[in-house]
């Protein structure tokens, strides 16, 4: 009897981090799902600001290079979902200033 449940502990304790693997990397899929869908939300609002800026600014805000580095956020994000690699990706840099 003592050895069947030691036999079943040790079971469980290697089953279950398993477990709990598969479920993180299924959890970890929704939520970068989620952040894609959150930046294609995130589009609708730039055409907005970008109708309502002022062309004859003397610093313009560069509405296209902001979409660039949000597709590429995207790109980056739907690839690990799509074929997760366990080596680390290089990613073209982003912009980061927006003023011009």
């Amino acid at each position: 009897m003592q050895i069947t449940n030691l036999l079943v502990s040790g079971l469980l304790a290697a089953v279950l981090p398993v477990q709990l693997a598969i479920a993180d990397a299924d959890g970890e899929r929704a939520a970068l799902a989620r952040i894609i869908h959150e930046l294609q939300a995130i589009d609708p609002l730039i055409t907005e600001a970008a109708t309502q800026a002022n062309p004859d600014a003397r610093v313009r805000f560069q509405y296209e290079w902001l979409r660039q580095d949000l597709d590429r956020i995207r790109l980056g994000i739907q690839e690990h979902i799509d074929a997760p690699r366990s080596e680390p990706r290089t990613f073209p840099p982003l912009r980061g200033d927006y003023r011009r």
